[in-house]
């Protein structure tokens, strides 16, 4: 008897996922909870384990494809057994996707149902053109008539003829989707401001930042918020990502209450979730709910840098290199470690005078800490 596994619903609204690996060949022998095949969502790459055990008859999804939740995956035969034929459709062969039925649910990812929220567009009148009559985002532009869905002037996707190319899958899709989405969304402005970092153990760097910001957050709530529908939405928690490089590209683990915790308490669990990201062991759960975000490039280098807003955030906090340079201290000119410290904000929600006083404040935290 054949098995055949289906994407399953991975928690917390999940629609859809990309086959980023496969952990098995067809022909081969997979026991149950053996390592299957790894998924990307829109936050994290999770491993699924077999459901079954036999032989991998069928893989019906190659690598670096989307699908919607429920769809056939693989097929695992009987121990010994070939599985039964399961045709392969490729796009050209695919049916089309039936008429949605009037009061049938819409099929869309939460972010286009957050786009079709913000231009007022009803999802049940968009006839979708995604798998399985899908609502995809260019569908909710086009019935906007914000552009999307238009055919691209000419040359605009010429192909290109030398080099090297590579399939855009797996974590640097999803980065490249969200970071084009901030940048579409997101009117950025940067604010910057030099700070004495001499009473700042540079090892407690992010925990102190953390700290610093979560504490300066709660008498700037605008800049711990979300935009939605129309309202700001002011948190009451202080749950702030931080930004970490792997070799799978950049990732946003969330640090919990980093206002009610120590200086300590926030290292150990930076250094447990950077450990975690590099080695790509990060829970989705320890990928979702960031209030704020911090990045640090001191350890890489550059005096300064204004990073993407970690969107649906409203801000993000950025330090460079904190090196010894000349200061005027007391009308004497002196080395200090000093760096840059920058906010980078959506201007929708944030005004510069108050972004400007949020900067100083954490500033004042971190040389007085």
């Amino acid at each position: 008897m054949a098995y055949e596994f289906r994407l399953p619903d991975l928690g917390e609204g999940l629609t859809e996922g990309e086959v980023a690996r496969w952990l098995v060949e067809e022909g081969q022998e997979v026991a149950e909870d053996e390592p299957l095949v790894e998924v990307q969502t829109d936050k994290a790459t999770v491993e699924i384990p077999s459901p079954a055990s036999g032989t991998v008859a069928r893989i019906l999804v190659p690598e670096g494809e989307v699908v919607a939740v429920g769809t056939v995956l693989v097929v695992i035969g009987s121990s010994g057994r070939a599985a039964p034929e399961v045709k392969r459709l490729g796009l050209a062969e695919a049916p089309p996707a039936p008429p949605r039925p009037t009061g049938a649910p819409v099929r869309a990812t939460p972010l286009v149902r957050r786009v079709a929220k913000e231009l007022a567009v009803d999802l049940t009148s968009v006839a979708g053109t995604g798998p399985q009559g899908r609502v995809t985002e260019d569908d909710v532009r086009a019935a906007a008539g914000s552009g999307g869905g238009q055919t691209p002037a000419h040359g605009a996707h010429e192909t290109v003829t030398e080099g090297r190319r590579i399939p855009l899958r797996g974590t640097r899709r999803v980065i490249a989707e969200h970071m084009a989405r901030a940048h579409r969304e997101v009117p950025p402005v940067t604010w910057v401001e030099e700070c004495d970092f001499g009473n700042v153990e540079l090892e407690l760097l992010v925990a102190t930042l953390l700290r610093a910001c979560a504490l300066s957050l709660q008498d700037y709530p605008e800049l711990n918020a979300r935009l939605e529908a129309g309202d700001i939405v002011e948190l009451d928690r202080y749950d702030l990502g931080i930004a970490v490089q792997t070799e799978r590209g950049l990732v946003v683990p969330v640090v919990r209450g980093c206002d009610a915790r120590s200086i300590d308490e926030l290292d150990a669990d930076v250094r447990r979730l950077a450990e975690a990201a590099r080695a790509g062991e990060l829970a989705p759960t320890e990928l979702r709910g960031s209030t704020f975000t911090v990045t640090n490039l001191g350890g890489i280098g550059g005096t300064a840098f204004t990073p993407i807003v970690n969107y649906p955030e409203v801000a993000i906090l950025s330090v460079g290199r904190v090196a010894e340079r000349p200061v005027v201290r007391e009308g004497r000119v002196v080395a200090r470690p000093t760096g840059m410290v920058a906010i980078t904000f959506d201007h929708r929600v944030v005004d510069g005078a108050r972004a400007a006083a949020f900067g100083l404040d954490v500033i004042r935290r971190l040389e007085q800490v």
